[in-house]
């Protein structure tokens, strides 16, 4: 088996990175350069997420405070049109019995405008 550093495909960067220039479809040479491969690139996603983690991480402050800014701007714009709202008062509620009985005897053809 050949190893890694003896292929023509390697490379070292200056901090010791390790670089496979390898095509896993047409130039591996043998069937462990593929696994060696796929773990390099596992490691590669997994160094990617950890970064967008701290990211995040550096972020969530900052997005706390804007969900809370937009909190009280939402519950300042409720307030300044409060007034336009009817209050509800439960006693004055009537349900639909009492509000027929407080209906009477409403005849629609005696109604005066016509």
């Amino acid at each position: 088996m050949i190893q890694c550093q003896d292929c023509e495909y390697f490379e070292r960067g200056p901090g010791g990175q390790i670089r496979l220039k390898c095509d896993p479809f047409s130039t591996i040479k043998e069937p462990d350069c593929l696994r060696k491969w796929t773990l390099i690139k596992v490691n590669q996603m997994a160094a990617s997420y950890q970064g967008m983690l701290k990211f995040y991480q550096r972020l969530a402050p900052l997005q706390e405070k804007m969900f809370k800014f937009m909190e009280r701007e939402m519950d300042d714009i409720d307030e300044a049109d409060k007034w336009k709202m009817p209050e509800d008062d439960e006693d004055e509620d009537l349900d639909d019995e009492d509000w027929r009985r407080s209906a009477g005897d409403w005849d629609p053809d005696k109604f005066p405008f016509e």
